[in-house]
Formats: C-alpha cells, structure tokens, sequence
C-alpha cells in the first residue's frame, strides 16, 4: 500500500472543490468531502487509475516521445534512441508509486492546470490536462 497520496493538491472532486490527504495508519488516502461526511479513498488505487492513463497517453505517443527526448539531450544516434525505447517499454508502474513524486513537479503540474476530477468511490471521472499549442517547434 501507498504511503503518499502521488497527486495531492491534483484530486478534485465532481463539485470542482479539492480533496485533502490524511494517513491512517501507514496508508494514504483521498478525503472527499460530501457534505460533512468525509469519505476515504485508497490513494494508490486513484493513482494507479492515474498513471494507467498517463501510461496509455505515451504508448500512444511513443515515437513523439522518443524523439522529444533525444531533442531534450541533444542527441541523435541510434544506441541513445534504443536505451530510451527500452525505458519507455520498462516503466514500472509500482516502482513510480514507491519513489513517489518530487513535489516541485506537483507544484508545475498544478501552475498547469492540471487536475485530476474523482467520484466519491474513488473513480477518475475526468483530467484537465494543459495543451500544447499547434505551433510548437
């Protein structure tokens, strides 16, 4: 089980207002507040509906991501294009839940506008998620 909440400050409600965090014994959790009764859901199970759609979003866009990314290094050859193919093809979704995520990239994130909406069972509903503009080179 999740000892942090991997998207705490991200988690909206369906009434647009955020969810808070709370630890009970060593297990995060999501409190949803309806209407005074607070409701706790199991963070790991949201993030991992989370990260499930991030996953999918970068198969999808695997060769964008790849060539973004040797962009980013500056570099262009053949065995650093197949090391970053084979991390795109091992990420590990458990391994992310255990590290957790730098609070500074939550904080960007949420500048974004970034937020992820949950119902009170703790099923993703919807994301808000920035976009890129057409132009972008």
């Amino acid at each position: 089980m999740a000892r942090q909440a991997l998207f705490a400050g991200l988690i909206y409600d369906e009434e647009g207002q955020p969810v808070d965090t709370a630890v009970i014994g060593d297990e995060a959790q999501y409190v949803i507040d309806d209407d005074g009764f607070l409701r706790h859901v199991d963070a790991e199970a949201v993030d991992r509906q989370v990260l499930a759609i991030f996953l999918d979003q970068l198969e999808q866009n695997r060769d964008m991501a790849v060539e973004q990314t040797l962009n980013l290094m500056g570099k262009d050859d053949l065995m650093t294009k197949a090391a970053i193919e084979a991390s795109l093809r091992n990420i590990d979704m458990d391994q992310i839940i255990a590290q957790g995520m730098p609070a500074q990239a939550r904080d960007m994130m949420g500048m974004m506008g970034f937020r992820i909406i949950i119902n009170f069972h703790g099923e993703v509903i919807g994301m808000d998620q920035p976009q890129l503009p057409d132009d972008l080179d």
